[in-house]
């Protein structure tokens, strides 16, 4: 079983630039889905992320070995390909339909669908803490959408669609989390996500339009490279940061990310007001918002602290 290196303060670190890069990805995406389709988009991030994992295994002579897979492998593989590649379109088409704060709140449930599917799948417990984390997660997404809720549960307009395919896509994304978790048996992170990326990069080909990135504008460009290199590096922080820190608290630092995007986005309407709109929501909308991240971080803690008040009720004891 892994065990954390105890630098909690560099897995903070970790933590937060994940949280970061992951925060400010939809306002990204969004300028480049101006002018190109999500298929491209993703063909272009995964491509360029699996061929720089590719370039620096081969560089250090670390690439994986397809014989340990086995059967039951590669079909884990093919899993993990199929979440991905849906999961990745399938949010880039809902980005289109809702803004980025929205977006990035609605893909909270992914934590929490795969915390439900675990305790099926790999027999794992789910706490009184988690369980009151899912509470306040679900009410925070009623405050939330207090402004929209006779669209988003009375009719299938442009709103609704857009948060039901963010919510399929974070379905799907459930798959492949699963899928790679086991795969973790077998190959090492970086060579897991190579080979997920690449094949992902492979299927999408025969959809994609390359060609489509000499319309961008020099920088909507920059903006689809910054795009690719944030799967890369914010993958790569979050994997660092569980190596020296416990996955709860990685975890629960990740459920700022819908803030960061808010604040991201308040930050670039206003510099930029030509280009990124700020986020049209009430006070209460925002105060559901902390909801859901507090919701967020308690489903994530909820084991630790219901030891951690075990613990102390003996010491009173």
């Amino acid at each position: 079983m892994h065990t954390s290196s105890g630098r909690w303060v560099q897995g903070l670190l970790l933590a937060l630039l994940t949280a970061f890069l992951w925060g400010i990805l939809p306002i990204k995406l969004k300028q480049v889905l101006q002018v190109m389709d999500p298929i491209t988009v993703t063909w272009y991030r995964l491509a360029v992320s699996g061929s720089l994992l590719l370039a620096w295994l081969a560089a250090n002579r670390r690439l994986p070995s397809l014989r340990r897979l086995g059967t039951k492998g590669k079909g884990l593989v093919v899993v993990a390909v199929a979440g991905l590649v849906g999961n990745y379109v399938l949010y880039l088409v809902g980005l289109q339909l809702l803004s980025p704060g929205t977006a990035q709140l609605v893909v909270q449930l992914g934590p929490v669908l795969l915390l439900v599917a675990s305790v099926f799948v790999f027999k794992e417990r789910f706490s009184l803490g988690q369980g009151l984390g899912l509470l306040v997660l679900l009410v925070g997404f009623g405050l939330f959408f207090n402004q929209r809720l006779e669209e988003l549960l009375g009719s299938l307009g442009t709103y609704t669609t857009g948060v039901l395919t963010i919510i399929l896509a974070t379905s799907i994304w459930v798959f492949y989390a699963l899928s790679q978790k086991q795969l973790l048996t077998v190959w090492h992170s970086q060579q897991v996500m190579m080979v997920i990326y690449l094949c992902c990069a492979l299927l999408l080909t025969p959809w994609a339009h390359p060609l489509e990135a000499l319309q961008l504008s020099p920088l909507q460009g920059w903006l689809l490279l910054a795009c690719c290199l944030n799967t890369l590096v914010a993958y790569g922080a979050f994997a660092e940061a569980l190596a020296h820190w416990e996955a709860s608290r990685v975890s629960a630092t990740l459920a700022l990310t819908p803030l960061v995007t808010f604040v991201a986005v308040a930050l670039a309407a206003w510099l930029w007001p030509d280009y990124v709109q700020a986020e049209q929501i009430n006070a209460l909308g925002y105060v559901g918002a902390a909801t859901v991240v507090l919701g967020s971080a308690l489903v994530a803690l909820g084991p630790s602290l219901i030891a951690g008040w075990r613990a102390r009720i003996a010491q009173v004891r």
